[in-house]
C-alpha cells in the first residue's frame, strides 16, 4: 500500500473544533480540495455520529477513483454514549454501515479505532482480514496502539498503517511506535499534527473557543497549562517567519521530515488551509531549523498531557508520565 505525502482529515467538518460548517459547505469543501488534486480522506464511524461518512459520500459522488479513502470502526455514539467494541460482528455490522454511508463499494484503509480492551487485538484483527478477503475493505489499519499491541496484531494479519497522534508538542511515537512501524514496513499516519490548532498559531485564548469544542477538556488548553504553552508561540512564530512559511506549515514540515513512512493528515474546515497544508510537502526548510524547533516544542517544554483520564484510559499507545503540569521521563502503559 503506497500512501500519498499527506492527507486530509476530515472530522472537524462535523465535530470537535470550533463550529462546524454546514453539511452543503463541508462537501463543497471537500470537492474542492479535490479539484486541488488532494488524493486521501479520513473520516470514521465516530465523526459526527456517522454524519461525517456520509457527507464524505456525497462529496465522492462520481470521485471515488480520484481519492484513497480511509475511514474506522470499533468506537461509535451509541444512544448518545461513545462506546468502544471491537467484537467481530460489530466491525462486520460498522464496515458494512460504512459502505452505505459512503455511497462506496469498498474502503482502501479501514482502522479498528481503538483497541477494545475486552476484546484480544487478534481478534478484531482477524475479523478485518475476512472483510479484505471479501473485498469489504483493502487494508488495515490500527489507531492509538502500542507497540505490542501491533506486533500481536501482525501475527494475525498484514497491517498497514497506525494512526497515532504525532507532532511537535506530542511525542508519543518516539517511544517507539515510529521506529516499529518504520522497520515493519507500516505507515505511521500522524493526527493532529499541528496540535490540535495550537502549532497552527489559531488559539489566542482557550476561554474563546467554542462551548463545544473539545479542546476545553484537554490539560493543555487548561488555565493551570495554557500559560506556560502560549508563551512557546512567540518563538515558534519567529521560526515559521525564518522559514519563510505559516506556523501549520513549518509543523508539518517537521512531521513530514520525521521519515517517509510518515504520513500527516491534517484537519480543517478552510479549503485555503487545505491549499496551504498540502504546500508544505513541497517546502524545503532548512534542517537546523526543525532541529531547533524540536527543541522550542518538545515532551520537556509543554506543560500538560495530552489527554485527560478518562479519554487516555481509553488508549493503548504508549504515554509520557506527566505530574503537576509537567511531565516525568518514565513511560505510561
Amino acid at each position: 500500500m503506497i500512501l500519498p505525502r499527506i492527507g486530509l482529515g476530515c472530522m472537524s467538518l462535523s465535530h470537535a473544533y470550533g463550529v462546524p460548517p454546514s453539511a452543503e459547505d463541508g462537501v463543497q469543501m471537500l470537492r474542492t480540495a479535490l479539484d486541488d488534486g488532494v488524493q486521501m480522506l479520513d473520516t470514521a464511524t465516530l465523526y459526527g455520529a456517522g454524519s461525517n461518512e456520509e457527507l464524505v459520500g456525497r462529496a465522492l459522488a462520481g470521485r471515488r477513483d480520484e481519492v484513497f479513502l480511509a475511514s474506522k470502526g470499533g468506537m461509535e455514539i451509541v444512544d448518545g454514549v461513545k462506546t468502544i467494541d471491537g467484537r467481530p460482528e460489530t466491525l462486520r455490522r460498522q464496515v458494512d454501515a460504512s459502505l452505505q454511508r459512503l455511497r462506496v463499494d469498498h474502503i482502501d484503509l479501514y482502522y479498528l479505532h481503538r483497541w477494545d480492551k475486552t476484546v484480544p487485538i487478534g481478534e478484531s484483527v482477524a475479523a478485518l482480514a475476512e472483510l479484505v478477503i471479501e473485498g469489504k475493505i483493502g487494508n488495515i489499519g490500527l489507531s492509538e496502539v502500542s507497540v505490542e499491541r501491533l506486533r500481536e496484531a501482525l501475527a494475525v494479519a498484514p497491517i498497514a498503517a497506525v494512526q497515532n497522534e504525532y507532532s511537535l508538542w506530542s511525542r508519543n511515537p518516539e517511544l517507539g511506535i515510529l521506529e516499529a512501524t518504520g522497520e515493519a514496513g507500516v505507515a505511521l499516519v500522524a493526527f493532529s499534527p499541528v496540535g490540535r490548532g495550537f502549532l497552527s498559531d489559531s488559539v489566542s485564548d482557550p476561554n474563546d473557543l467554542a462551548p463545544k469544542d473539545i479542546r476545553r477538556a484537554m490539560p493543555r488548553f487548561q488555565p493551570e497549562n495554557w500559560p506556560a504553552n502560549a508563551a512557546l508561540l512567540p518563538a515558534w512564530r519567529e521560526y515559521a517567519a525564518e522559514a519563510a512559511c505559516t506556523p501549520a506549515q513549518l509543523a508539518l514540515a517537521w512531521v513530514l521530515s520525521r521519515g517517509a513512512h510518515v504520513v500527516p493528515i491534517p484537519g480543517t474546515t478552510s479549503i485555503q488551509h487545505v491549499r496551504d497544508n498540502e504546500a508544505s510537502v513541497d517546502l524545503t526548510v532548512d534542517p537546523a531549523l526543525l532541529e531547533r524547533a524540536g527543541a522550542l516544542i518538545d515532551t520537556s517544554t509543554v506543560a500538560g498531557p495530552r489527554y485527560g483520564a478518562l479519554n487516555a484510559s481509553e488508549v493503548d499507545a504508549e504515554a509520557f508520565e506527566y505530574a503537576e503540569g509537567r511531565h516525568s521521563l518514565g513511560v505510561a502503559s
